[in-house]
């Protein structure tokens, strides 16, 4: 018996009747069912009393999701997907995202248009997209303190009432370079659209094998963006005495004391998505942050009497 996957955020109604929709759908087709919430793909947040919060990146999968599942459909907005492949990225699970929510920039359909794509997708008749995705891990006495998977960005920080950091950053084997400024920004060509597109860095295409570091409003006019190749292991040593901030994919992380070590690099693990078609992302671009739409034409002057 074929086995499918349905994960939903429960905190929207619509997600959740329509997640029962499916279920009742797909085991009327003769499909083994798992269902789970985007909860368990949530990190969570530490604090300075109790600074282990975490799961290891490969161990959140939900009971029934393994290797042997063929698809997962997830149901949510942007957030709901980023906690589901951090589910489901270790077992290469394929993922159709479906938008019950606001933006939608990572999900392919929408719940009106599911009849006939659950069809489609049951009969294996759709690509494979792959994206990069981030290990980030903390390291305290050179002991793993924290570690996350992440698909869009990680993000360290000052806390509110500090003031501005600095960061000792080294990439591969280059010399480490002092920035100073109020965070930094490590995103994947996915996350190049997300929190490091709003604080000034450029777009990457999906299919670039790179990642980008950005400063978050750096004291210097020569810290910008910097774009290098996802071979290279990035490595975050905070020169500041305040605690600082990480957060990853915007839902959670953990403080950052002087004493320990960040490492960045690329997972081994790729958010799989299902496209229903060949994959258009200026097409996305348009539609969802109005890039490359014609410019409004300007009104003809009118003579007053």
């Amino acid at each position: 018996m074929p086995k499918a996957g349905i994960i939903y955020n429960d905190l929207k109604p619509m997600a959740c009747s329509v997640a029962e929709e499916l279920h009742n759908q797909l085991r009327t087709a003769g499909w083994e069912v798992c269902m789970a919430t985007g909860v368990g793909g949530i990190l969570g947040y530490s604090s300075p009393e109790s600074p282990v919060c975490h799961t290891p990146m490969d161990k959140l999968a939900p009971p029934g999701f393994d290797d042997q599942m063929a698809f997962a459909i997830v149901l949510g907005g942007d957030g709901t997907v980023l906690a589901a492949f951090r589910q489901v990225a270790p077992q290469g699970i394929p993922v159709l995202t479906v938008n019950t929510g606001h933006m939608g920039f990572l999900t392919e359909t929408y719940v009106n248009q599911l009849p006939s794509v659950l069809e489609q997708v049951m009969a294996q008749e759709y690509a494979i997209e792959e994206r990069s995705m981030l290990s980030v891990q903390i390291l305290r006495d050179e002991r793993i303190w924290w570690e996350a998977l992440c698909l869009n960005e990680m993000v360290l920080h000052r806390e509110p009432l500090t003031s501005m950091c600095h960061f000792e950053v080294q990439i591969g084997h280059h010399a480490p370079v002092d920035i100073a400024a109020d965070g930094i920004i490590v995103s994947t060509p996915t996350g190049s659209t997300a929190y490091s597109l709003s604080a000034g860095g450029p777009v990457l295409t999906p299919e670039v094998p790179v990642l980008q570091l950005l400063p978050i409003c750096p004291h210097s006019l020569a810290s910008r963006a910097l774009v290098f190749a996802d071979t290279e292991q990035l490595t975050i040593f905070p020169a500041t005495p305040n605690p600082m901030v990480m957060v990853v994919d915007g839902n959670g992380g953990c403080y950052v004391i002087p004493e320990d070590k960040i490492k960045v690099k690329r997972s081994p693990y790729s958010a799989r998505f299902i496209r229903l078609q060949a994959p258009e992302f200026f097409r996305v671009l348009r539609e969802k942050l109005g890039w490359g739409l014609p410019h409004i034409a300007k009104p003809t002057s009118v003579e007053l009497p």
